[in-house]
C-alpha cells in the first residue's frame, strides 16, 4: 500500500468546552490520519480533508487502520487467544451454556459486552462467583434485580416523573410562557388593587378603633410584602437566565451551572445567608431543577442524562440495552414539533414496560403513543370523506335548531370555502408500520396495502396536543368502509380496525424473521447466521411474539458464543462512551458532558431524524473523523478532562506502574483488554512509551513519571476496545 501524503491533522478543539480535549493533557500527538484511499467505499462516505504524514502520526495510523481492517463481522483475534488443540473440559462458571470456543473469562467478557454496556471493575469476579447462566437469567428477568440505587440517583431530575400534560404546562414554549406570565401578572395586579380598596374601606369604617390594631396591621403588611417579593422573584428567576448559564455557548451544557440559588428565591429574612458546608438551605432549589432550566430543551436534556446514568450504574443492564434497541426500532425525533414533550412518557410508559413483553403489545403501545402519532403525522390522518360527513351533520343540526317547523335549509356553502379545514388520508404511519416496525422492506406488501392500513388507522389521534396530549380515537374521522390488508378483509369497525391490523402483522412469518434478524444483528454480528435467525423466528411464532423467549433462544444458542462472534461488533458512540466510563469505574456527578461527547462522536441522543433509527452496522460508525473523536474522548476521560467525571486510573493500574512505562502499558492491556491485544496493537503502543510527553520527562532527565491517563486513553482507543 502506498503511503498517503496529506496535511497533518492534530488533536484540535472544535468544541466549546476547551478543557475537555487533549491539548489540556500536554500531549501533542498527531496520531489520526485520514485514509480515504485505504477505506472501502462502503465505509468512507463522508468527504475527508487532506492530511500529510508526520513523525507522530504512526500510532493513530496503525490503530485506526487496524480498526478499519478488522471492522468486518466475525473478525477473530486469533493472536490473542489461539484455540486449543484438544477440547478442554467446560469451566463450572459456564455450566448450562453452550460455550465451547471461549474461555470462562472470554465468555463473561463477551456476555458483558453484548448483554450489558461492558464490565465495571470487579464485575467479572462477581459473575464468576455467581455463575454466568444465573447472571443471564437475572438479566432476562429485570424485575428480580433491586435497582433502587439508580432510581435514587435520578431523583434530581423531576421531569422523569411528570406526565405529558405537566411537562407542557411547566416547560412551555417561550411565547406561551410570556403570555402566561403576563396573564398572571395582570391578575396579581388586579388582586392587589382590590386588596388595597378593601383595606381602605375597612379602615374608614373602623375609625379610631383601627389605631389599636396598628401592630397587627403592620405585621400583615410585612407578610404581604414578603409574599409579593417572593412572587416577583420567582417570576424574575423563571424568565431570566442565570449569569452562569448565559456564558455557556452550548445550550446542552447549561443545565448544571446553577450552583447557587438566586437571592429572589429565598424568603426576605434569609437573603444573603450562604449554604452551610454540611447542609443546605431548605429554600434553595437544587441545581438540577433550578427555575433557570424551565425551558423545553431541559426535558430532553434530563431524559438524555437519565438514559446515560442508567446505562452506567443500573444493575439491570440488559433492560437498558433493550430499551435502547426498541427505541431505535420505533424511533421518534425529538426535534419535530411537540415530540420533545412526549418523549418522557414514550420511553417510560411505552418502551420500557414492554421491552421483554409481547411484541404485539409493544406495537399497539407505540401506535397509540402521542409521540409516534405526532412524529409520523397519523394524528392528522382522517377519512377524506369525513369533512363532508361532518359538514352535513352540522348543517342538519343547525336546521333542526333554527327551523324546527320544517323551513327550508340554508344554502350550502361553496366547496372552496371549507377546503382549508379538510383533513385527508396520511400514509406515513401505515408505510413505516409495515416496512420498519413489522414485516420489513421485503415483507411482501404493496402500495395498496399501505393505503388500506392507513385507512384502518384513521381516527387514531391526539386529544389537545398542546394541553392534554393523550391518545384519542375519533370515530368521526375514521373510515367506516371495509378494507383489505394482505388479502384479508378488515371490517371490525372503529378502533378495532387498527388493532386487527396489528394482530395480523404481528402473526405474519415475515415479521418473525425481520425482528429476529434485527435482534441477532444487534447482539451477535452484522451478518447473523441464518440457522440462528430461523430458530429465533420459530420461537417468535410459537410464543406469539414473546420477546423474552426469543432473546433466551438467541443467548442459549451455540452461534452466540462462537469465536467468530467474539468482538465482532463495532461499538456505537453511545456504547463507547458508556463502556469507557464503566471500565474506568468513573464517578459521574454531571452526565451532560458525556451526553455531549456521544453527540460529538456521531450519535446525538433522541436526535435521529429518519424513522429508521441509528444503525447497528460497523460501516455507519467507522470513519476517520469518528475515530479521531473516539480517541480524543478516551484521552480526555482517562485524563480527567471531562467535566463532572472523575476517574482514578492509578487505583486500577497500581502505583508501581507510574515509574515504568512498559509495566503501565502491560497492566492497562490486562485490565481493559483482558490481556488480549494483537501484536500489531502492542507494537504500535510500545513505540509511544519513550515519548517525553507521555513519560513526563525531558530527554536527558533520568527520572520518569508515567502519565497513566495518557497510557490508559491510548489503550481505550485501541481496536480491541472499540469492538464488543
Amino acid at each position: 500500500m502506498e503511503a498517503c501524503c496529506y496535511p497533518s491533522l492534530f488533536f484540535r478543539d472544535t468544541y466549546p468546552s476547551q478543557q475537555q480535549l487533549l491539548p489540556a493533557t500536554g500531549v501533542n500527538l498527531a496520531i489520526m490520519q485520514t485514509l480515504e484511499s485505504c477505506l472501502p467505499r462502503s465505509v468512507s462516505r463522508r468527504p475527508v480533508p487532506k492530511v500529510h504524514c508526520t513523525p507522530r502520526a504512526l500510532l493513530a495510523f496503525a490503530l485506526s487502520f487496524t480498526t478499519l481492517v478488522f471492522a468486518g463481522p466475525g473478525a477473530p483475534f486469533a493472536e490473542a487467544a489461539p484455540a486449543a488443540e484438544k477440547k478442554p473440559k467446560q469451566d463450572p462458571v459456564l455450566k448450562g451454556l453452550p460455550v465451547t470456543e471461549l474461555s470462562a473469562d472470554e465468555a463473561i467478557l463477551h456476555a458483558m459486552n453484548r448483554l450489558a454496556y461492558g464490565p465495571r471493575p470487579g464485575d467479572i469476579e462477581r459473575i464468576k462467583q455467581m455463575g454466568l447462566a444465573k447472571w443471564i437469567d437475572r438479566q432476562l428477568n429485570p424485575n428480580s434485580i433491586d435497582d433502587s440505587a439508580i432510581e435514587t440517583r435520578l431523583d434530581v431530575y423531576p421531569t422523569l416523573k411528570m406526565s405529558t400534560a405537566q411537562l407542557l404546562a411547566d416547560y412551555p414554549r417561550p411565547k406561551q410562557e410570556a403570555k402566561v406570565q403576563n396573564r398572571n401578572q395582570n391578575q396579581r395586579s388586579g388582586d392587589a388593587a382590590a386588596s388595597v380598596i378593601a383595606e381602605d374601606t375597612r379602615a374608614n369604617q373602623s375609625g379610631n378603633a383601627a389605631s389599636t390594631n396598628q401592630g397587627d396591621a403592620a405585621q400583615q403588611a410585612a407578610q404581604a410584602a414578603d409574599a409579593a417579593i417572593n412572587s416577583m422573584g420567582a417570576e424574575m428567576d423563571a424568565s431570566a437566565p442565570s449569569p452562569q448559564s448565559s456564558n455557556v455557548p452550548d445550550s446542552t451544557m447549561a443545565a448544571s451551572n446553577a450552583d447557587t440559588p438566586s437571592p429572589m428565591k429565598m424568603d426576605p429574612p434569609t437573603r444573603g445567608v450562604r449554604r452551610d458546608a454540611l447542609g443546605q438551605d431548605p429554600n434553595v432549589v437544587p441545581r438540577a431543577i433550578s427555575d433557570a432550566s424551565k425551558r423545553p430543551a431541559r426535558v430532553v436534556e434530563e431524559l438524555a442524562m437519565a438514559k446515560t446514568l442508567r446505562a452506567i450504574y443500573s444493575e439491570r443492564q440488559l433492560q437498558q440495552v433493550m430499551d435502547d434497541f426498541w427505541f431505535n426500532h420505533f424511533n421518534v425525533y425529538a426535534g419535530k414539533g411537540e415530540v420533545r414533550w412526549y418523549l418522557t412518557s414514550y420511553e417510560r410508559d411505552v418502551i420500557r414496560p414492554h421491552a421483554f413483553g409481547k411484541f404485539p403489545d409493544l406495537v399497539t403501545a407505540t401506535a397509540k403513543s402521542p409521540a409516534m402519532l405526532f412524529y409520523l403525522d397519523n394524528f392528522l390522518s382522517a377519512d377524506p370523506n369525513a369533512a363532508q360527513r361532518l359538514a352535513q351533520e352540522r348543517a342538519m343540526r343547525q336546521q333542526v335548531r333554527r327551523y324546527p317547523y320544517g323551513y327550508p335549509p340554508r344554502r350550502p356553502q361553496q366547496q372552496g370555502q371549507n377546503k382549508r379545514q379538510e383533513r385527508g388520508l396520511n400514509e406515513n404511519y401505515g408505510r413505516e408500520l409495515m416496512e420498519l416496525h413489522t414485516l420489513g422492506v421485503d415483507g411482501g406488501y404493496t402500495q395498496k396495502d399501505v393505503t388500506e392500513v392507513a385507512r384502518c388507522f384513521t381516527g387514531w389521534t391526539i386529544e389537545k396536543p398542546r394541553e392534554i396530549a393523550q391518545f384519542k380515537f375519533d370515530e368521526r374521522l375514521h373510515d367506516p368502509k371495509p378494507k383489505v390488508v394482505l388479502g384479508k378483509k378488515i371490517h371490525a369497525g372503529g378502533m378495532k380496525d387498527g388493532e386487527e391490523v396489528i394482530a395480523l402483522l404481528a402473526k405474519n412469518p415475515n415479521t418473525a424473521r425481520f425482528i429476529s434478524t434485527k435482534l441477532a444483528r444487534r447482539f451477535v454480528s452484522d451478518t447473523p447466521p441464518p440457522a440462528l435467525v430461523d430458530r429465533m423466528a420459530k420461537t417468535f411464532e410459537k410464543s406469539d411474539g414473546d420477546i423474552r423467549e426469543v432473546m433466551r433462544t438467541m443467548i442459549y444458542s451455540p452461534e452466540f458464543w462462537t469465536r467468530d462472534a467474539y468482538r465482532a461488533k463495532v461499538k456505537t458512540p453511545y456504547e463507547l462512551v458508556v463502556s469507557s466510563v464503566r471500565a474506568l469505574g468513573t464517578d459521574v456527578d454531571t452526565p451532560m458532558p458525556l451526553v455531549g461527547w456521544v453527540g460529538r462522536i456521531g450519535e446525538p441522543l433522541y436526535q435521529c431524524q429518519p424513522p429508521t433509527g441509528y444503525s447497528d452496522k460497523a460501516e455507519t460508525w467507522v470513519n476517520t473523523g469518528a475515530l479521531l473523536n473516539r480517541l480524543n474522548f478516551s484521552l480526555a476521560l482517562a485524563g480527567n478532562k471531562v467535566r463532572g467525571s472523575r476517574s482514578d486510573v492509578a487505583a486500577l493500574l497500581g502505583t508501581d506502574a507510574t515509574s515504568e512505562p512498559k509495566a503501565a502499558l502491560d497492566r492497562a492491556v490486562q485490565v481493559f483488554l483482558d490481556g488480549q491485544a494483537s501484536p500489531g496493537t502492542v507494537e504500535t503502543l510500545e513505540k509511544q512509551l519513550e515519548n517525553p510527553q507521555i513519560v513526563q520527562a525531558k530527554l536527558d532527565d533520568p527520572v520518569k513519571q508515567v502519565d497513566l491517563g495518557v497510557v490508559t486513553g491510548l489503550v481505550l482507543g485501541a481496536p480491541e476496545f472499540q469492538r464488543r
